[in-house]
């Protein structure tokens, strides 16, 4: 068995003010996929103004954010938030999800681009978010949240506040599956259909957040489904259907995959 690292989920305190870990995570990724994307569009020579890309992460964090907190109430604990709706608002209790976030990230995200070319935006983008779900999982290994199921491994941890019991450190196992895995793949293959790499995101994700998800611990307000499923398996199912479909809506002029 492994000994856990208990880190500080904050980096330093003044009075009730934290500077968290997570937080900074996720500001770490956003930068890193900006200037990569910024990197590359020069490099590919596409047109686009300096402001429209600075608004298009705008909208789509924004988008994110909203569709984060909105698909959590809605997946995982609607009852909760109808029997106290003042909740809705205390986001500093946490309660975001991943899914929800997708969603509203895609929706804002494509509403703005709606005039560019979002496809060939779109596959520039895609293939830079697996850094910041890479760098988030770190962030919920260091908060000791989203840990993984009973275990006997001798990789397991004993997380504060998960009981007294090993478990597998789930959040490291979706470091290198949605993160360092889902980078290389999108990174690496090379597409000629317009608009591939978001079926490609959708599709990839599902299926490795599909397979992690037998190794975490179910939210305790939903359990398992049928009896043995969690709610990410079943909406990361969706989001592999959604991802073959979206592909079969592209255009079909040059569907090969060039490696």
């Amino acid at each position: 068995m492994l000994t856990y690292p208990e880190i500080q989920p904050y980096i330093f305190q003044i009075g009730p003010l934290q500077i968290r870990w997570y937080g900074l995570m996720y500001i770490f990724g956003l930068a890193s996929s900006f200037y990569l994307v910024k990197a590359q569009i020069k490099k590919q020579g596409v047109l686009i103004d300096k402001d429209d890309l600075e608004n298009i992460y705008f909208y789509t964090f924004l988008g994110l954010i909203l569709g984060a907190r909105i698909g959590y109430i809605l997946f995982y604990n609607l009852s909760y938030y109808l029997s106290s709706p003042l909740e809705l608002f205390a986001v500093w209790h946490g309660g975001m999800s991943f899914h929800g976030g997708l969603i509203g990230g895609l929706i804002f995200g494509i509403y703005y681009c709606r005039r560019m070319d979002y496809l060939t935006i779109f596959d520039i983008i895609i293939p830079t978010v697996p850094i910041t779900l890479a760098l988030g999982r770190i962030g919920n290994f260091i908060n000791a949240e989203l840990y993984g199921r009973v275990t006997d491994m001798p990789w397991a941890m004993i997380f504060p506040d998960a009981g007294q019991f090993p478990r597998h450190p789930s959040q490291i196992y979706e470091f290198f599956l949605e993160g360092v895995l889902l980078f290389i793949i999108l990174w690496t293959v090379k597409v000629q259909t317009k608009g591939a790499k978001l079926p490609m995101f959708l599709v990839f994700y599902g299926i490795f957040r599909i397979f992690a998800e037998f190794f975490r611990e179910p939210d305790a307000q939903v359990g398992f489904i049928f009896a043995a499923f969690t709610m990410g398996q079943i909406l990361s199912l969706f989001m592999i259907i959604a991802g073959v479909i979206i592909y079969k809506m592209l255009p079909k002029s040059a569907q090969n995959i060039q490696r």
